[in-house]
């Protein structure tokens, strides 16, 4: 077997490695909120009051999300949440994109919604259901006419010979759609879709110094009692059937636990 003569070096990570002492406010027991949602609610607004004096990122509601292929091998995409309820945080898509087929053969799901200037990270895991079509439509009316367009120009996930290919095809459809104003102006292409998270957990990290960080995660129990499970997923209710999984701002089916971080 042929050998290289190339000796082994260290890589350079330049201002990668830099290292960042994490000096947020860090997350105690005592500051959280009776549910997961209404914490999520807490962070969300302060990540928004963040945003306004410059100190966070302008799209904090950006949600790293991850499904699996048939091979069962990871795949990770980011994702604007447009929803967010007492059954879980959604997103919309097109039908036919890798992330709509992959939750059609497994609707389990994980996510992770983070604010890096506050050193703050909130982790979904659960199970994916459609969103209905009213709340989809709704959502749709308020999408900007060009916003409108694409969707109907761009079959996500699908190969495509060039950009040119797709600012051709949103051209075709900017002329068959023309802007007047009005919600009516593009109709809801057939391959619009949404998903929502189910959660069986929802994990908050909040970085301290010296790495010393806080990891506080809601645990659901499957019969209602508060019992904590950090298994939920063999035989508990919520397996096969999302509809059946407690909401988000029941605290009666959520038990507040400390992970190690």
């Amino acid at each position: 077997m042929a050998t290289s003569s190339r000796a082994w070096r260290k890589p350079t990570l330049g201002k990668v490695s830099e290292r960042v002492d994490y000096t947020g406010d860090g997350l105690d027991e005592t500051d959280c909120a009776p549910t997961p949602l209404e914490q999520v609610e807490r962070w969300i607004a302060q990540a928004r009051a963040a945003e306004v004096s410059g100190a966070e990122s302008p799209e904090g509601v950006a949600l790293s999300f991850a499904t699996v292929d048939a091979a069962s091998a990871p795949n990770v995409r980011t994702v604007l949440m447009r929803f967010l309820d007492a059954r879980g945080p959604g997103f919309v898509t097109d039908s036919g994109s890798a992330k709509a087929r992959e939750i059609a053969a497994n609707p389990r799901v994980a996510a992770s919604l983070g604010w890096p200037g506050l050193f703050r990270v909130v982790r979904f895991r659960g199970v994916a259901e459609p969103i209905e079509e009213a709340a989809l439509a709704d959502y749709w009316g308020s999408r900007p006419w060009g916003s409108r367009i694409s969707a109907w120009a761009s079959h996500q996930s699908a190969p495509v010979s060039g950009r040119a290919e797709l600012e051709a095809r949103f051209a075709e459809y900017a002329a068959r759609f023309p802007d007047r104003g009005g919600v009516e102006d593009v109709p809801v292409p057939p391959t619009w879709a949404g998903y929502r998270i189910r959660p069986v957990e929802v994990e908050f990290w909040a970085g301290r110094t010296s790495r010393l960080h806080d990891r506080l995660v809601y645990l659901m129990s499957g019969d209602g009692s508060g019992a904590a499970s950090e298994a939920p997923w063999g035989g508990a209710p919520w397996d096969s059937a999302p509809d059946v999984m407690p909401l988000l701002d029941d605290p009666a089916n959520w038990t507040l636990s400390r992970r190690q971080p």
